[in-house]
C-alpha cells in the first residue's frame, strides 16, 4: 500500500484536532477551576515562552525558506496556504490547530514525518530552520537568538494563537 501526501496529512490532522481538542479541554477545565480566563495569554511563572517571545533570528527564518521551498512546497503550497493533501502552515487554522500546543509538538511532528517522500531525512537543523521560516511567515516575531534544535528545549516554548497583553 502507498501513503499518499493525502494519506498522510489527513492522519497528522485528525491527531493534531483530537491531541489539541482534548489538551485544550483538560486546559480549560484546570483554568475555570482555578479561576483564570480560558484563554491563557500570561508568561508562565516556569519561565516558559511563547513564539511572541521572539525565539528564532531572521537570519534562520532565511535560510528556512529555500529549505521549505524544496522539501515543503509541494504539499502545503509555496505560501504555505495547504496543498489539496496538506493543512497550510500559515494562517488561521494553522494557528487554531496548535494553540496550546509547544514548538516541541510541531518540530517533532516535522522531524518524525516529514517531507512526505523521506520522513525524517531532514537534520534538526533543517527542521528548526523550517520552523523558523513557518513562525516569520506567521508574523510572530524575530529575535535575537536562534530557534534551537533540542526538542525538551522546544518544549518550554508554547505555541498560543493570540498575542499576549
Amino acid at each position: 500500500m502507498m501513503i499518499t501526501c493525502r494519506t498522510t496529512h489527513l492522519l497528522m490532522i485528525a491527531v493534531a484536532l483530537f491531541g489539541g481538542a482534548l489538551i485544550e479541554s483538560e486546559l480549560s477545565i484546570v483554568r475555570a477551576a482555578a479561576g483564570r480566563p480560558v484563554q491563557d495569554t500570561q508568561k508562565k511563572a516556569d519561565g516558559s515562552m511563547s513564539e511572541w517571545d521572539g525565539v528564532y533570528t531572521d537570519e534562520q527564518a532565511k535560510r528556512g525558506a529555500p529549505l521549505y521551498s524544496q522539501f515543503g512546497a509541494s504539499c502545503h503550497g509555496p505560501d504555505l496556504t495547504g496543498g489539496e493533501m496538506a493543512p497550510a502552515l500559515a494562517g488561521a487554522d494553522f494557528s487554531s490547530n496548535w494553540n496550546g500546543l509547544t514548538l516541541g509538538d510541531l518540530f517533532e511532528r516535522m522531524r518524525t514525518s516529514m517531507p512526505q517522500n523521506d520522513p525524517g531525512g531532514l537534520s534538526r537543523q533543517q527542521n528548526a530552520d523550517i520552523l523558523a521560516y513557518m513562525l516569520s511567515s506567521n508574523k510572530f516575531p524575530a529575535g535575537t537568538t536562534e530557534l534551537g534544535r533540542d526538542t525538551e528545549a522546544l518544549k518550554q516554548i508554547r505555541f498560543q494563537s493570540l498575542k499576549p497583553q
